[in-house]
């Protein structure tokens, strides 16, 4: 009849003692753990809010179509075609005209009398001849005065189509500046407010990663601690318990305890909120 002897080590008081604080610990900090009001750690308390800039940059937005008054007023005077250089007419062209004319016709009377003192000394005053140097002269002015007509017509048509080209690139540039001005405005500003919620949502995050740490102090400081001492307990002769004869290896108290202890760790590690 064979007999089993079983043999056991006992790890030294100093190991034992440490796993019972881990254990002590880690009861602590799960029991802590389960009292976090999740509601302080996550939430939108933890979400930057617009800021002020980009709200002012969505303010401005709809003002990108205050150009359009400035490019219908060009499209309009495009449209009119020829005849948008009217609107840009002198309203003084006409007395400008008149004027001038009665100065020219007054001008020309003063020539009729050298030609009757010119038909005089001839011998020819009241005959065929006077008559054909007055008719010549009476041509040849209204010729000149026709002339001068067209010359000042022609000056008011240039300055009122001047103008008219003038206004129309004016209408153009303002509607261009005009949109210009204000996207780049718009732009800016939510770059701005871009880089503001960014920087106050990095602070943010870091209050709300101190807040958890804090929450769950209790428990990560447990963990590290058993991890710190389980290389203590596998060095440790007699771990596990063994018999010399025919027995299987029996886990010794302190390796139970520290399996138990890891395990629920484990566990609540894997459940726990991140």
């Amino acid at each position: 009849m064979s007999s089993e002897t079983l043999q056991r080590v006992l790890p030294a008081p100093a190991v034992e003692a440490a796993s019972k604080v881990y254990l002590e610990d880690l009861a602590k900090g799960i029991g802590a753990a389960r009292t976090v009001d999740l509601t302080k750690l996550y939430g939108s308390q933890f979400v930057a809010p617009e800021s002020a800039l980009t709200q002012q940059a969505r303010a401005l937005a709809p003002g990108l179509g205050s150009y359009q008054p400035f490019l219908q007023a060009a499209q309009t005077q495009v449209q009119a075609g020829p005849q948008a250089y009217q609107q840009y007419m002198s309203p003084y062209q006409q007395s400008v005209i008149d004027t001038t004319l009665g100065q020219y016709d007054i001008q020309a009377q003063k020539g009729l009398p050298g030609l009757a003192a010119q038909a005089i000394q001839q011998g020819a005053f009241g005959g065929g001849r006077e008559g054909v140097q007055r008719a010549q002269y009476q041509s040849e002015s209204d010729r000149n005065r026709a002339l001068l007509l067209a010359q000042l017509q022609q000056q008011g048509f240039g300055q009122a189509q001047q103008l008219a080209q003038q206004n129309l690139s004016n209408q153009l540039n303002l509607a261009g500046q005009t949109q210009g001005l204000l996207g780049s405005q718009i732009a800016g500003l939510t770059t701005l407010g871009a880089g503001e919620t960014s920087q106050q949502q990095a602070i943010l995050e870091a209050q709300r990663q101190l807040a958890q740490q804090q929450a769950y102090q209790p428990l990560n400081i447990a963990e590290r601690y058993g991890a710190g001492i389980q290389p203590l307990i596998a060095g440790q002769p007699g771990g596990l318990g063994y018999s010399t004869i025919k027995s299987e290896p029996t886990p010794s108290p302190l390796t139970n305890i520290l399996g138990i202890g890891s395990t629920l760790a484990g566990i609540y590690a894997l459940t726990r909120p991140r």
